[in-house]
């Protein structure tokens, strides 16, 4: 029950215990307990909603940063990427492999902001060798959902 509970809060947040429990054919009781049970434990950490920031007044600039770092000793790249995360602009931040060890959202209201950004406060951190910053232009798909106005219709027409 637990997967599935995640399953649909992970697609409609704004679902009811009530509803959840009709959908798995289970008492409300039964699913509050295990949300209240995964809220406790941090499994579910925050009810989110997905915005497209193009369709409002406010749209705000957003960039990926790949970082490379020097891993700290003790800590490995954990040490870093705490320090990075506590900035307000810092949505996101994921350990990567490749070319570059970590990927860091940014999001300000400017590109200047951003840029400023990166170059007061981001890549002043001790063991931050470099920077490459990428600003998001436009977003199509986010969280699974497609964003895209013009998303065409693929299915073939069947004519007799």
């Amino acid at each position: 029950m637990e997967k599935e509970i995640l399953q649909l809060l992970h697609e409609n947040a704004k679902l009811t215990p009530k509803q959840i429990a009709t959908m798995l054919g289970v008492t409300e009781k039964e699913v509050r307990a295990k949300i209240k049970e995964l809220e406790e434990r941090k499994a579910i950490i925050k009810y989110h909603t997905l915005i497209n920031w193009e369709k409002t007044e406010y749209e705000p600039v957003r960039a990926l940063i790949e970082v490379k770092v020097t891993p700290q000793r003790e800590v490995g790249f954990d040490g870093i990427a705490r320090r990075i995360y506590q900035f307000d602009e810092v949505k996101d931040v994921y350990l990567m492999s490749g070319d570059y060890d970590l990927a860091v959202m940014v999001e300000g209201s400017s590109m200047k902001e951003v840029a400023l950004f990166v170059a007061l406060k981001l890549s002043t951190i001790e063991g931050v060798q470099s920077c490459a910053t990428h600003f998001i232009l436009k977003t199509y798909k986010h969280e699974g959902v497609i964003l895209d106005d013009e998303e065409e219709d693929k299915r073939l027409v069947i004519t007799p």
